[in-house]
Formats: C-alpha cells, structure tokens, sequence
C-alpha cells in the first residue's frame, strides 16, 4: 500500500508535476462549471458532505489532484489504497478496520481507491457492502468508463464526476505557472509561445505530460540557451498517440469512425481510421467492423461495398500493418461516400421478430422435398412449379408458410442500386400468385 497524499512539502526533488499541484480549488484550472465557487460540488467538498463518488478522466486531468483537496476539507479518517499495487487482503484489512472505527462510534472514513477499474470481481464484490452500508465512503479514480469497468451495483451507489482534459488557455496557464512560479521551475525570463505551444501539441491535453516535458526539456538546456519549439521537439522526439486498445476509448474511437462513414463525411472517416492504426489498433479489428458497415449502412444500394470490405481484410491479413492501411483507407472512403441504406438491418430484425412471435411454423407441404416413395404416395411435394418452366422464369408462388403470406420484411429504399432492385421487386409482386392457399386449383 502506498499514501498519495503522505506529502504534506514539496521539496525541490520532487517532480515539477507535483511541485506545483493546485493546493486548493481556486488553482483548479478547466472544469468551471464543476469546480466553481457555489456548485455543488465544491459545496460538499468544502463541507466534506460528499456521499461515496468516482472521478473518471483521461491520465493528467486532475483526478488525484481533486482528490487530494476533499482529503484536505475532509473531518473524517482517510485511507489510500492503489489498484495497482494491493489485493484483496490489503483491501479486506482496511475494511476490518473501518468497521472498528464504526463500532467505536467514529465517521466512516474515506477510501481513495487509485486506478479503481484494475480490482477484479472479487475486490469489487467485497468493496460493495462496505460502500453500500456506509462503513466507507469510496473515493475512487478511473480511467476507463465505470459503465465498462465498474460493478454497476458499486457504480450506482456512487456519483459519477467526469472529468475532461485541460485544451487551450487553461493548459498554457499551467505551463508558465510552473515556468515561472517560485514552487516551479522559477525562471525570470520570457518562455516563447512556439515553445509552449510544441509542448501542448506533444502533451495532447495531459497535464502531467506537459509538466514533465517541460521540467525535461529545461534540464538538457545549455547555460544562456532559449527553449524553442526545436528543443522541445528534440527531448520529446515522438510521443506514441493516446490510445486505448482494451477500454472504453477504444469502443468510442471505432463509434466516431462508424458514425463518420454512415454521416458520408470521408474526411472525419479518414482521420478516425488514421488516428486508431496510429495508436496500435488491431487493422484486422478495424476490417471486421468495415465488413459490418458495408452491410449496415450500405447494404443494396451499393453491392460491391461488401466486397470492397472483404478485401481490405484480406489485405490486413496478408500484408499486416503498414501496408494494409490503404486498403482500410480505401474501404472506408467508398463505404462513406456509397448511397446508404439500412434495410438489411430493418429485414434482419424483421425476420427475428417474426421467428419469435410464431415460433416454427409449418413448411408448406409443395416445397418439401419427398426424399422417399412412401413421402411420394402421401403427395408431399406436390404443387411445387418449376421456376425455369414458368414464363420469364418465374412461377409466381408464395414461398412462406401460411401464417406469414403477405408479410414485408425487406423495404428497398429509393437510393443507389436498391432502385434498381424496387423496380425487380415491384415487377415479381405484381405476378405473385393470389395468396390462397397454394394446394388451391392445382392438379395433382
């Protein structure tokens, strides 16, 4: 186990990150709205009347920051534990604690539970009573989507506070804090803006990233020597993408590309697609999911768009990264510039409900197949036209069980290649045989 919060100075062997965290909710930057004075949650937090919550936000947005101010207003026990670093012993021995410090009549105290989303089942599952009777009051910090990776039974128990990362202003704010300020890096000349501006290029909304940049990038400065953005560039050389492949950033990074491709924004598309392969995303993953939007949301109006998809994927799959990502490119740009139609989606839930109200009705006896003379004696079979004897090769009978004729479960839409389509489609409706039964009037 290990106290975040056990510094109480901020010797200059710290970290520049550490050396100037907001000391109260006045040095908070971004977040107005929730850390505003008279919102409600600075209100319980000044009053320390916050119930058990979670604080979820992306790495370097303040959420061990923010935490370490409710330590600060809190008038009850506080106790820290990393997901990270401890089990469920260590977890089991602080919860026996807590409910000694009830028996003896104290506040149930708060439980900073650090990276919350790593405890397993079991860890969640004993954490939950204690949260749910108020022995502890949870303080947890996540990364990831409590909606994923929280037991919900712990999630709604719980207020959720979504923190974002620091853009623009409130991000260039906390680099010349800590340029100049005394408890920073105390510099008395003028930091340029091409180089703070590299640093939050680099930083991509990661406060603590930016901070340890530049406390990097200042220590490999010659005496007398500027920072510019070219030394910037320099100490950071290439700083991997922020990307998730196992957590909620993932689902939402390929949400935006699907949303992209069926909004026929092959910019947008572009720019998702790059920005996953970038950050290490599975190409074959990323095929798969085309292969499903072919189908989706393009459908009939563009036939060859399935094709298209197959074969990216195997072009993934034979020539793996970076050499396949021209043909996810180039599946994803026609996907999002193909006429959309999502009727193959509406016929596919279509036939699903009807399969399940009517469960399995009986196949009409003239398209059994009669394998047997005895199924031959009994007629089974019979009625059955031979479509290419037909005129235009086509017979006209009603090819559902009996229970369903007249049913419409695909819907051509008036776009692409699916006009074509309505146009065969209305043409054999119109010469379909009156829905009677099919026995009716036939010879045997």
């Amino acid at each position: 186990m290990s106290d975040l919060f056990g510094v109480e100075a901020a010797p200059a062997t710290l970290p520049l990150s550490e050396r100037v965290r907001p000391a109260d909710f006045t040095q908070l930057l971004g977040e107005a709205d929730l850390f505003a004075p008279g919102s409600p949650f600075r209100k319980g937090a000044e009053s320390d009347a916050l119930g058990s919550l979670i604080l979820w936000g992306p790495p370097g947005c303040g959420k061990t920051t923010v935490a370490r101010l409710l330590k600060g207003h809190s008038k009850r026990p506080w106790r820290t534990l990393s997901a990270v670093e401890s089990g469920l012993p260590d977890l089991r021995k602080l919860l026996e604690e807590a409910n000694g410090l009830r028996r003896l009549g104290s506040k149930a105290p708060r439980l900073f539970i650090d990276e919350i989303h790593r405890f397993n089942k079991a860890q969640q599952d004993a954490l939950l009573p204690a949260v749910e009777s108020g022995m502890v009051l949870l303080v947890g910090a996540t990364t990831e989507n409590p909606s994923y990776s929280l037991n919900p039974a712990l999630v709604s128990r719980c207020q959720v506070f979504h923190l974002q990362s620091l853009q623009g202003e409130h991000l260039e704010n906390l680099v010349r804090r800590a340029w100049s300020s005394p408890e920073g890096l105390g510099r008395d000349d003028e930091l340029s803006s091409g180089a703070v501006g590299q640093i939050l290029s680099l930083a991509q909304g990661d406060a603590r990233a930016s901070l340890n940049l530049l406390e990097w990038c200042v220590a490999t400065l010659d005496a007398g020597q500027e920072l510019s953005a070219e030394h910037v560039n320099a100490c950071a050389q290439r700083r991997p993408v922020a990307y998730d492949r196992t957590g909620d950033g993932r689902y939402q990074s390929i949400s935006a590309f699907h949303k992209s491709i069926r909004g026929s924004d092959p910019q947008a598309a572009a720019y998702w697609l790059g920005r996953m392969l970038e950050g290490g995303e599975d190409p074959v993953y990323v095929a798969r999911r085309l292969i499903r939007m072919a189908s989706e949301d393009v459908g009939l109006a563009d036939p060859q768009a399935l094709g298209i998809c197959i074969a990216a994927r195997d072009a993934c799959e034979h020539l793996g990264m970076p050499e396949c990502a021209l043909a996810l490119m180039q599946a994803a740009i026609h996907l999002a510039l193909a006429p959309k139609s999502n009727s193959l989606e509406l016929a596919w839930d279509a036939v699903r409900q009807a399969v399940r109200t009517h469960g399995e009705l009986p196949i009409p006896n003239a398209f059994v197949n009669a394998v047997t003379k005895f199924d031959k004696r009994r007629g089974v079979g019979q009625g059955y036209l031979y479509d290419h004897d037909s005129p235009n090769g086509y017979s006209g009978q009603n090819h559902l069980p009996e229970g369903l004729w007249g049913e419409v479960f695909w819907k051509p839409v008036e776009r692409g290649f699916e006009r074509e389509l309505k146009k065969r489609l209305d043409w054999f409706e119109a010469r379909r045989e009156p829905q009677s039964h099919p026995m009716e009037d036939r010879e045997p």
